[in-house]
């Protein structure tokens, strides 16, 4: 008998699978897809913070490069997103528009500015500019066009500065006012400072996940209570990276301290994570 012959005559009469093997073998596929579809999300997830880490070192090494070209000072913390399409008239609008931090650091990554981008067609997530995990909320849910105007996932630190635009020291009392562009060489302590922070992007995840924000994402200076929480670490706790004055990136599950009170915007002059002298 030959082998072929062989094979036939001992299974010639099975037609298929039997109902028990076909449910054990479904079965097999959806624990496989248990175990694998959970894994792929943690690796997405993973590398969403990596290059979001990445990004933040990147945009540090560009204030770095621009301070060192500068007289060790940083740009400002605005830019054209505070003076919306008109070109600016007042000098403080003229700072934002031509200093601003995401129109003079790109060109040293040769990327291009922000302003140089039509309405429309703004940089959105997977460009240097966005977080590559953050993400716009569908619908009429924004107090301004993100898609038209541009949105920013990154913030940079709106106590750098304060300028005619922020005169909040005459209502505090405080008679220490920030000039417009930071000098460097003050910074008491650069590791403490932030100078870059993952921005909340989602209006719905406002100031402790209370507080409706509908201008969430909308300029690219911003303080506490725009801190976005979207990197996972640890049991699933979520928070975001925050760049430090010396260049350093650090996970936080939050900004916001305990002592701070729930109807305060700007921190209070004294803080060493938010002022820097």
């Amino acid at each position: 008998m030959t082998k072929a012959v062989f094979i036939a005559a001992r299974f010639g009469g099975r037609k298929g699978f039997s109902l028990i093997e076909l449910l054990v073998v479904i079965s097999i596929i959806f624990l496989l897809m248990g175990i694998l579809i959970p894994t792929f999300s943690r690796c997405k997830a993973i590398a969403g913070q990596t290059v979001c880490q990445s990004q933040l070192r990147q945009w540090g090494l560009a204030f770095e490069m621009y301070s060192l070209g500068n007289g060790g000072y940083y740009p400002h913390t605005d830019g054209r997103d505070r003076t919306g399409d008109e070109e600016p008239i007042s000098s403080a609008g003229k700072i934002d528009y031509y200093s601003g931090w995401v129109d003079v650091l790109p060109l040293l990554m040769d990327e291009t500015p922000w302003r140089d981008y039509e309405e429309w067609k703004y940089p959105g997530v997977g460009t240097i500019f966005q977080c590559p995990s953050a993400r716009l909320i569908q619908g009429d849910v924004y107090d301004y066009k993100p898609m038209r105007n541009g949105f920013f996932s990154y913030a940079m630190n709106s106590c750098l500065e304060l300028d005619e635009n922020c005169r909040w020291w005459e209502s505090e009392g405080c008679d220490k006012p920030m000039p417009s562009f930071l000098n460097t060489a003050l910074i008491k302590k650069p590791q403490q400072v932030v100078l870059l922070f993952d921005q909340l992007l989602d209006p719905g995840l406002g100031y402790d996940g209370r507080i409706e924000n509908g201008q969430a994402g909308k300029y690219c200076g911003a303080y506490p209570r725009e801190f976005s929480a979207r990197h996972a670490k640890g049991r699933g706790v979520l928070g975001g990276f925050v760049l430090y004055c010396d260049y350093s990136v650090e996970w936080k599950s939050s900004v916001w301290k305990p002592d701070w009170p729930e109807d305060m915007y700007v921190p209070p002059r004294d803080d060493v994570n938010w002022f820097p002298y």
